[in-house]
């Protein structure tokens, strides 16, 4: 660890906090139908909007049929989507013959379960791509479905958050807001204005953006070497600050095409964050207490800091058993180790590396800009982790607020058991409903995690079976060991997490996997945001109780303290035994001198 990486990664956070509170009023303004400074231009569009599609936008919605429209609106999106990938060789803006007879040799055909894999993943903001993405998609799949689902997803995230608010400021109301309001005012006043200055500044920087086909150039060896190219500056802009993570390029951020230089870097990494830390202050001027988002705010920055600095300790000690020495010229000595550079670009180093990897998975973005299968056994601990959490550390745009918000609920519910009083948050009262809920929301994530890891850790069809075609089990693992298991850990935890990034020794594009992830990856969006609007739906219908001498002020130093406890002991108690068998065994195996 060096001086000037600490200062790196403090000057990250830093910048961060200052952007909140503005951007977390402007978001709470949009929300709440107040003007703002692009209301004068965007609000034409916003009303053509509403009346093209027949939307009544002063309609209150019980959380029922928030549901309903949340999953409705989804499902139609992904079958869209899974169509279009389907049949992407029939349509224009494919310069390079995807899917068709003359393609490339390096080209991957669309199959049936990889359409269905890939419409699931960017329907429920998760990104997993089992595909490279320069090799396989089409330049219209990329514009119409995947940059599409990038918008929508991360909107639709927003927009469930901001329902479970309102659940909590409402008097017996029993309404949540209306989401084709919520989905159209936050795609057309946040995500968009944002996204244009943005992708302008990454062009400016080198980003690629053009529509031209691939170049075929003569090395200085005389072998060929194929330049991707494509719109790249615009899905990125809204891959990053969408939390949502799925790369123009198989070697997402890393690419040089998409991540240029230090401050492209820079700029992506401030775009995971700004809105899941924004939100945090939208989330207190809606209670009309802002010492209340700045408790998880609090909360958030914390647990992210300690990853953070964990995760740099440890892969800039590196590997014990391999130490690529600093030389000294001068004196023709040995210096101090360079820590652990293997899978990461020259171009960030161990401490930009680091804390993108913590970054990207403390949210649900799975972008990258380093290898995370090439991190050390403690460093990759630290990824899996942000992710099991339930990727509550600012989170995903919407998730991570709605989700500690949980963490929140139970925290508050535990406080209640131990002085033996019924437990309030935010003048509600914590009764049965919501504490079912609640957990209910903690083990559908448990159990798609654990289960589906376990699954495919022991299905492995015989090599000369029909059912080897599938691609099932450890047989499609490039390493053995605790390694190998930590790899379909990662993976799973990943997809249910909506996160999107990989360990990537797995190979995943097989029916078996496809369908499996799918399923995971379905499971942690929709059946984690059901019990979420339930329980605001409760809370809508009940009275604002007024703070008494009694009420556990969940804005102290204290409630910062308990919620920050519950969120790491449910995330140890859970999946400490699977982490034992993946990366925790590796660290001790690795100190004794065996590695995987």
């Amino acid at each position: 660890m060096t001086f000037l990486g600490i200062c790196q990664i403090f000057f990250f956070i830093s910048l961060i906090l200052l952007i909140a509170k503005p951007l977390g009023l402007y978001i709470y303004n949009v929300l709440e139908g107040n003007n703002t400074l692009f209301s004068g231009i965007l609000r034409p569009s916003e009303m053509l909007i509403y009346r093209l599609a027949n939307i009544d936008f002063c309609e209150e919605m019980n959380w029922l049929k928030y549901t309903q429209c949340v999953i409705a609106f989804s499902l139609v999106s992904m079958l869209l989507t899974y169509l279009l990938l389907i049949f992407q060789n029939l349509l224009p803006l494919n310069p390079m013959h995807f899917g068709l007879s003359d393609a490339p040799a390096y080209a991957t055909k669309m199959t049936p379960d990889l359409a269905f894999n890939t419409a699931i993943s960017f329907t429920t903001n998760t990104n997993w791509q089992s595909y490279a993405g320069e090799t396989t998609m089409t330049y219209l799949s990329q514009m119409l479905a995947l940059a599409f689902h990038n918008f929508v997803s991360s909107a639709t995230g927003i927009a469930v958050a901001i329902a479970v608010i309102r659940g909590f400021i409402a008097n017996r109301v029993g309404t949540i807001g209306n989401f084709w309001t919520d989905l159209t005012r936050i795609t057309i006043y946040i995500l968009l204005p944002i996204c244009i200055p943005l992708a302008l500044l990454l062009v400016s920087q080198g980003v690629v953006q053009n529509l031209n086909p691939y170049l075929t150039f003569t090395t200085l060896d005389n072998h060929n070497q194929t330049l991707s190219f494509g719109l790249v500056a615009s899905q990125e802009a809204i891959k990053n600050l969408g939390t949502n993570g799925g790369g123009f390029f198989n070697a997402n951020s890393a690419h040089p095409f998409e991540n240029p230089t230090p401050l492209t870097n820079l700029l992506e990494m401030l775009s995971i964050f700004i809105i899941p830390a924004a939100l945090t202050y939208t989330f207190g001027k809606m209670v009309k207490d802002t010492r209340q988002g700045v408790a998880l705010l609090t909360v958030m920055t914390i647990i992210f800091l300690i990853g953070t600095l964990v995760t740099y300790h440890f892969e800039a000690k590196g590997n014990p058993n391999f130490k690529p020495y600093n030389i000294n010229y001068a004196t023709n000595q040995l210096g101090d180790s360079g820590g652990n550079m293997e899978g990461k670009e020259l171009r960030f180093g161990i401490a930009n590396s680091s804390l993108f990897a913590v970054v990207t998975t403390d949210t649900s973005c799975g972008a990258v800009n380093c290898l995370h299968d090439c991190l050390t056994p403690m460093g990759g601990l630290i990824t899996l982790l942000n992710i099991e959490l339930g990727e509550v550390v600012f989170g995903g745009t919407g998730s991570g607020l709605y989700g500690i918000i949980v963490f929140a609920v139970l925290s508050v519910f535990i406080a209640g058991l131990m002085v033996g009083r019924t437990p309030e948050y935010l003048g509600k009262k914590i009764e049965k409903k919501e504490v079912k809920m609640a957990m209910l929301f903690i083990l559908i994530a448990a159990f798609s995690i654990l289960v589906f890891t376990a699954i495919a850790s022991v299905i492995n069809f015989p090599k000369d079976s029909f059912w080897n075609s599938f691609g099932s089990g450890t047989n499609n693992l490039n390493n053995v060991g605790p390694h190998g298991f930590s790899e379909l850990l990662y993976a799973f935890s990943s997809c249910t997490g909506n996160n999107g990034s990989a360990f990537a020794g797995l190979s995943a594009n097989t029916p078996f996997y496809n369908i499996l992830l799918g399923i995971a990856m379905f499971l942690g969006r929709f059946f984690m945001i059901i019990p979420v609007l339930a329980m605001a739906g409760s809370l809508s219908e009940k009275k604002l109780v007024p703070a008494s001498i009694g009420t556990f002020p969940t804005y102290s130093y204290l409630f910062v303290i308990l919620l920050i406890s519950v969120i790491l002991i449910v995330g140890a108690l859970t999946f400490f035994p699977a982490l034992c068998l993946g990366p925790i065994i590796e660290e001790f195996l690795m100190r004794q001198g065996k590695l995987f």
